[in-house]
């Protein structure tokens, strides 16, 4: 009994000595294996959706026109997610720790909680634009606004999205910029690549022109450019011959649309206008020339 009664004493003198450094190591260590075990957890989880996404692109069930592009953009949201969630697991364990260390150790934690509060409102106000950049791009990995390949126009930029991060996004134009635009500063997103396209030709003919026989050329050239082997995999539905898109003293113009895969518009325009172009002289159709005559008057008579 002496012996448990001297141990119970001695604890209780260790304890009373040494308690607090005791509770700041345990804060400490659980500390440090909390944020282990969490980091571990999300690694695992980008780790197992990317596996995912390469398996899937990987195999026979994912088609040539989503297979490269979409894996990309799953793989870099899946990143992205993963550094957000890395970033903040790792500066609130850190931020609860300091401030349970420093309760620990008699520190007035509301002070410095306020003060804390004071300072960080005046850099959040002198950095308000960072700020902004990051909460957009956070809104735009979120809700899949665009992703890596594809094709948009922001306003500032248009092209291939070649990169898309929390602050910037990297958009590469047709002729071969790179542009870097910060995501605050993105208003407004057309994205051109997301489910399908279509592509709208107006086709400018004389004013003379058979509409109805103009109509069947058109509409016969598009359809044969629709069962090639080259491009009947990128197109969606038949072509529409829409009418006469606008009249005028000069000119009859005929839309055509055509619904296709996306970023598949561009050249199977470019295949439709040779088509078309070639249908139409066969047909004996001139396009109008985009001139106007000038009658002048000599000696006495109008001259054209």
């Amino acid at each position: 009994m002496e012996f448990l009664a001297g141990a119970f004493d001695w604890f209780d003198s260790f304890w009373r000595d040494w308690s607090t450094l005791i509770r700041i190591v345990l804060i400490i260590v659980g500390a440090l294996v909390l944020r282990i075990l969490l980091l571990l957890s999300v690694k695992r989880v980008v780790k197992g959706v990317i596996s995912g996404a390469r398996k899937f692109g990987g195999s026979k069930v994912a088609s040539a026109a989503t297979s490269p592009l979409d894996q990309a953009r799953v793989i870099q949201r899946a990143h992205t997610m993963g550094s957000v969630l890395s970033n903040f697991i790792i500066w609130s364990i850190y931020i609860i720790g300091i401030t349970m260390v420093l309760g620990e150790l008699g520190v007035a934690v509301g002070a410095l909680v306020a003060g804390a509060g004071i300072l960080g409102a005046a850099l959040g106000f002198g950095a308000q634009s960072l700020v902004r950049d990051l909460i957009s791009g956070l809104f735009i990995v979120f809700e899949d606004q665009y992703g890596v390949g594809d094709s948009v126009d922001l306003g500032q930029a248009t092209g291939v999205v070649e990169s898309v991060g929390l602050r910037v996004t990297q958009v590469r134009d047709s002729a071969g910029t790179l542009w870097y635009v910060r995501n605050g500063e993105i208003i407004r997103v057309g994205n051109s690549s997301q489910g399908w396209s279509r592509v709208v030709l107006d086709i400018p003919l004389d004013y003379k022109a058979d509409v109805d026989k103009a109509t069947k050329a058109i509409g016969d050239a598009a359809a044969k450019l629709a069962k090639s082997k080259e491009f009947s995999a990128d197109l969606i539905g038949a072509p529409e011959v829409w009418g006469i898109e606008a009249l005028s003293g000069e000119q009859i113009v005929i839309r055509l649309a055509q619904q296709v895969l996306p970023t598949k518009q561009d050249s199977t325009a470019r295949a439709l206008r040779a088509t078309i172009k070639k249908a139409l002289d066969s047909a004996g159709i001139e396009l109008a020339n985009g001139s106007q005559a000038i009658y002048v008057e000599v000696a006495g008579k109008a001259v054209k």
